[in-house]
């Protein structure tokens, strides 16, 4: 049985992913902060839980110093969106700090234990791929986080571990329940759950989900960015 480590497994695309894959026959450390939510996905007989801050880098490297596991995930995160006539520079840092730095920590936690055939699995988003109105804060921190990923995936090649990098679009999460704007081709974190370890098991490089949302972004992506602008500021003025 093989042992999947998830971080940010207590809500959204975390929490359905540790049930999915301990229902699919995986043995679960899911990783979080709310002890009440571990306590929950601990009663799966499939689930171990652990529980520690991905923003503390001592906590985090204290709780991961003896997991044993074949694939870790790595999904913590939050979002925030900016107003631009009262910037904050603090809500950068708060973003930053789970969505990158958090990361960081896992992998810094993570890499002594890695082995052979592991497989390390990050989460980044669709966000990254356009210039979105109010988004300086959460598409930076994905952008960063994308190239972070890309970046490990040449330096532990040698090691035999796959990196694989994970984009979703809109999925339903207590997240995107505070969002007030369209979003299109949202899809269940359920649907998200079973889309990141398809790809996962397939050992695809880059997952997309959905899938026909994360074509059309790619292909936005390619545009001359004066056309990328256009089409952002079109998005802006609807929103």
């Amino acid at each position: 049985m093989k042992t999947i480590l998830i971080t940010g497994a207590t809500s959204g695309i975390g929490k359905a992913l540790a049930t999915h894959a301990a229902n699919t026959g995986y043995r679960v450390v899911a990783c979080g902060r709310n002890k009440d939510a571990l306590e929950e996905l601990s009663r799966h007989s499939n689930i171990d839980s652990c529980q520690f801050d991905v923003s503390d880098l001592n906590d985090t490297r204290h709780a991961l110093a003896s997991i044993k596991f074949d694939i870790a995930v790595l999904n913590a995160g939050t979002c925030e969106y900016v107003d631009i006539d009262d910037f904050e520079t603090d809500m950068f840092r708060r973003v930053f700090e789970p969505n990158f730095f958090g990361v960081v920590n896992c992998v810094d936690a993570l890499l002594p234990h890695f082995r052979q055939g592991d497989k390390l699995v990050i989460v980044d988003s669709m966000a990254r791929l356009l210039p979105f109105t109010r988004s300086q804060a959460y598409g930076a921190s994905k952008a960063a986080l994308h190239y972070f990923t890309k970046s490990l995936e040449v330096d532990l090649h040698h090691k035999g571990v796959k990196v694989q990098a994970v984009s979703p679009g809109f999925v339903e999460t207590p997240l995107t329940d505070k969002n007030d704007f369209e979003m299109p081709m949202k899809i269940s974190a359920e649907e998200a759950a079973k889309a990141m370890l398809k790809g996962i098991e397939s050992n695809k490089q880059s997952i997309f989900f959905p899938t026909f949302f994360g074509l059309i972004l790619r292909f936005l992506h390619i545009l001359p960015t004066q056309l990328q602008k256009r089409l952002s500021l079109a998005m802006r003025e609807k929103q």
